[in-house]
């Protein structure tokens, strides 16, 4: 296969990608014929450019700009880095704060700040040791979380709690918490708004916490946390930054029980922490 038809296949793939993440942003019409246009890097022949047509927007076609002067070799577009396609600029480290858990959480107190309020049954705040070296992130609580007060407690939650004592540890010795607060309605995922209202509260968590370690579980909270357009399958398995700590992102304990064949892929990305909090003394020893 040339390296032209692999630019190529690249590119559609590409452009299913943007299609999908326009869909999740609400985006449902776009004009005709919009094109996505980028450089091919390092071609070897006359091809310079290939525009290709976003699928369900305009025709499904492929067109190559010639230019009659040979090896041209260009530099990639810049990367795109935040929610929406920008290049953003790096986030600086989290402030030292004398913020504490309690104090967020009586500011966040009987939240009514967006319409999931309506339907829960209350807020569900973060849970665990608030001095772990490792903190797992999710989406939203479910039911038995709604019921209890304290995240991951259903059929998922018990799959996490295996699966961080599989890595070792016990659960009282990290800490746990989700995007959102409260229970959407029939646990459908956040919108952009809720989890835009939700997620300063969580910041104040991490900046008070500083854990080491961040395990992000499932796109949402992958999302919201790192700001990429990529889903949790092409950057699982490779440690991120987010303001200087370390985030692992892995599937969601709640798809685990929905397709079991992936545990294999989570337990290596969970090892991956694993040994890196074991080669890596506490800040303060």
């Amino acid at each position: 296969m040339s390296s032209q038809t692999n630019e190529l296949i690249e590119i559609l793939r590409d452009s299913r990608e943007y299609t999908k993440f326009m869909a999740e942003l609400g985006v449902e019409t776009a004009e005709p014929n919009t094109e996505i246009e980028r450089p091919v890097e390092k071609v070897e022949s006359s091809v310079v450019f290939a525009r290709v047509a976003v699928p369900g927007v305009g025709p499904q076609s492929i067109q190559a700009i010639q230019t009659p002067k040979p090896r041209v070799s260009l530099s990639p577009a810049p990367p795109s880095d935040s929610l929406f396609g920008d290049l953003a600029p790096p986030q600086p480290a989290f402030a030292r704060t004398d913020e504490t858990l309690s104090d967020i959480w009586r500011d966040i107190g009987d939240c009514t700040r967006c319409g999931l309020c309506e339907g829960r049954t209350q807020v569900v705040n973060t849970h665990g040791n608030p001095e772990a070296r490792l903190m797992f992130i999710g989406e939203a609580p479910g039911a038995d979380e709604d019921a209890q007060g304290k995240p991951f407690v259903g059929r998922a939650g018990q799959l996490l709690t295996k699966m961080i004592e599989a890595m070792g540890m016990k659960r009282e010795d990290v800490i746990i918490g989700n995007v959102n607060r409260c229970r959407p309605p029939g646990n459908r995922q956040p919108t952009l708004e809720e989890a835009a209202i939700c997620r300063p509260f969580l910041f104040r968590e991490i900046a008070v916490i500083r854990p080491e370690v961040i395990v992000v579980m499932g796109n949402t909270a992958l999302r919201n946390l790192l700001e990429v357009r990529e889903g949790i399958t092409r950057v699982r398995g490779k440690f991120q930054d987010f303001r200087g700590i370390k985030v692992m992102p892995t599937f969601h304990p709640a798809y685990l029980l929905r397709d079991p064949s992936k545990k294999r892929e989570t337990w290596e990305d969970l090892k991956m922490v694993r040994d890196y909090l074991d080669r890596t003394p506490p800040p303060n020893e």
